[in-house]
């Protein structure tokens, strides 16, 4: 691996299969989880991603949704500089508990979508 990789990816061991870093069209999550934060305050989300190693930083979005489908909350992230990010939404309006389902895209601006997921969820 080279210098810049290690620099990015230090936890990587090129021996072990799947952790070199890939192309975008080879780009995929890892894992998308989410963890709600319970607590006295608002509803808050932990979200945790993580994606494939890579050699050109993608772009990261992740949209909650209530049972009904409307959008409560979402976050973009735009070339993160590691492949595990862990994030905090907020629900917003007076909801405190339901169904709800959380949408995680990885991509690159002008090229199909390397991955989706798709998280339901109850709290």
């Amino acid at each position: 691996m080279s210098d810049e990789f290690e620099f990015f990816f230090p936890e990587l061991d090129p021996a072990e299969e799947g952790n070199l870093p890939v192309p975008p069209e080879e780009m995929r999550f890892k894992e998308v989880r989410v963890e709600p934060v319970l607590d006295n305050g608002p509803i808050r989300l932990r979200v945790y991603v993580e994606t494939s190693p890579f050699t050109q930083r993608p772009y990261l979005e992740v949209t909650l949704f209530n049972q009904q489908g409307d959008e409560i909350s979402s976050a973009s992230v735009i070339e993160p500089m590691q492949r595990k990010n862990v994030f905090t939404l907020h629900v917003r309006g007076g909801q405190k508990s339901g169904k709800f389902s959380l949408q995680a895209r990885l991509f690159y601006p002008e090229k199909p979508d390397s991955d989706s997921r798709e998280i339901k969820f109850e709290i």
